[in-house]
């Protein structure tokens, strides 16, 4: 059970990275392209960061069976969306409107893939 919790605990790293990787957002190339392609963007190295840590996590703790793992990308999933919408309604004070705009698909949000990422990520660690 030791390495479910070590997976667990380790969404607070994939957590800082997704803020990491919103702060070089505002504060680098979000400044110099529109505001879409920087979204598309950051969703992207995103994905890649992330992963990349999670493939590093898993290089020294051998990732747990395929059911523990379903669990894991389950309770990351769920950590993130509690995350983003709490932290960003209660605290940067964003209309539950707007936190929905980045899950609109038809008008180019892609930030459902790094969800859906997040929630297949542990499972693909297991298998690979």
């Amino acid at each position: 059970m030791k390495p479910f919790f070590i997976y667990i605990g380790f969404w607070l790293v994939l957590m800082l990275l997704g803020i990491a990787n919103g702060i070089l957002r505002e504060k680098t190339y979000g400044r110099h392209i529109d505001e879409l392609k920087a979204h598309q963007l950051s969703t992207l190295t995103a994905i890649i960061v992330m992963s990349t840590a999670v493939w590093v996590l898993a290089s020294f703790v051998q990732p747990p069976s395929l059911p523990l793992s379903a669990l894991i990308g389950l309770i990351w999933l769920s950590l993130t969306v509690a995350f983003e919408f709490g932290f960003g309604h209660f605290v940067a004070g964003h209309s539950w409107q707007r936190l929905l705009h980045d899950y609109n698909l038809f008008e180019g949000r892609v930030w459902t893939l790094l969800l859906l990422w997040i929630l297949f990520l542990p499972l693909l660690v297991s298998v690979i």
